[in-house]
């Protein structure tokens, strides 16, 4: 990288550079939120990103350098920020599977920041380019990829994702980390290595993870509406597995899953869902009534994975702050 080192930036040069360090943003939060796991803290650290960009703004070296220096102030402040830190995971790698679907089942909570996050997919996706890096781009988002993520040390998981993922070159990768190629290779093969025994150990049935299905999310949809539970477990894989962050219960059957749609479940009856994109899965938002006016509240932004024309995955995340995150509005009659 050459060019002269900026001394003080001018009014002029932060009007040029505002811009764009704004066009990078989406990418660093994708980055971020591969890294931590959670958007929240991945829009946490963009933050952070971009408050140290500024501050150190006369040690950017050339105007070309722009993108690999934010992506090293980046990766410094996930590195601080995952520094004694429990990974994240999903709950089904958090507890054991709840046998039945009983109210009980509901008394465990998980920790909080114990389980992985979802993103919305215009937040950490780029827009636009080449088919085939944005299937790759998808993948590396999906909620199982990145708990997989969260089992490497930081600055493994760090090489895997600018390597693997944002086909970073090894010594560009090398000099971001600041060792020297044969490291960044070395962590590299450990990393790959690492999640290929997750993979093979992983309690999830061995199956083909298909492409996002509006057409089944509208059928779920419709039957989710309706309340029909009947027309809801026809949909689902026959070992699906149904977990609602932050409570520790997991289940795992359609036959459970329909057992618990007609127990506590039933509560969600009459519920407003409007659907989403999250974790490169189409998925819904969900507002339950609540209250004696029956007005509908934010209850669950809900991830789906589907696989062979069924469901085989429901996530239901109970954490309202979502909707402030994703830009969904309080009340859904009014719009905001």
């Amino acid at each position: 990288m050459t060019g002269a080192i900026v001394e003080r930036p001018d009014v002029g040069q932060v009007a040029e550079l505002e811009p764009r360090l704004a066009e990078h943003r989406r990418e660093l939060t994708g980055y971020c939120y591969r890294m931590l796991g959670s958007s929240f803290d991945a829009e946490d650290a963009v933050q952070e990103t971009m408050v140290r960009a500024w501050r150190s703004l006369d040690r950017l070296q050339g105007s070309g350098a722009l993108r690999s220096w934010l992506y090293r102030i980046a990766t410094n402040v996930c590195l601080d920020a995952l520094d004694g830190r429990k990974r994240r995971a999903l709950p089904v790698d958090l507890s054991d599977e709840s046998s039945a679907p009983v109210p009980a089942s509901l008394a465990g909570v998980l920790a909080d920041g114990a389980w992985v996050e979802p993103a919305l997919d215009r937040a950490v996706l780029p827009v636009g380019g080449d088919p085939a890096d944005l299937a790759v781009q998808k993948e590396s988002v999906r909620l199982a990829f990145v708990a997989a993520l969260q089992l490497l040390p930081p600055r493994q998981r760090a090489v895997l994702i600018l390597r693997d993922v944002l086909r970073w070159k090894a010594d560009e990768v090398a000099a971001l980390l600041e060792t020297s190629v044969a490291a960044a290779n070395s962590a590299l093969q450990r990393a790959r290595a690492t999640l290929a025994a997750h993979q093979a150990r992983d309690k999830a049935p061995d199956r083909d993870v298909a492409a996002p299905d509006a057409e089944l999310l509208a059928r779920y949809l419709d039957a989710f509406l309706r309340y029909d539970i009947e027309a809801l477990v026809a949909l689902l894989h026959e070992d699906a597995v149904m977990d609602m962050p932050p409570y520790a219960m997991w289940l795992r059957s359609a036959a459970d899953i329909g057992a618990w749609f007609a127990g506590p479940g039933a509560e969600c009856r009459g519920s407003h869902v409007v659907p989403l994109e999250l974790n490169g899965y189409p998925a819904f938002a969900q507002w339950r009534p609540n209250g004696p006016d029956g007005a509908h509240r934010p209850w669950a932004v809900h991830a789906l994975t589907t696989a062979d024309g069924r469901i085989t995955r429901m996530t239901a995340f109970l954490d309202t702050r979502l909707f402030d995150l994703f830009g969904l509005p309080r009340d859904p009659a009014a719009g905001g």
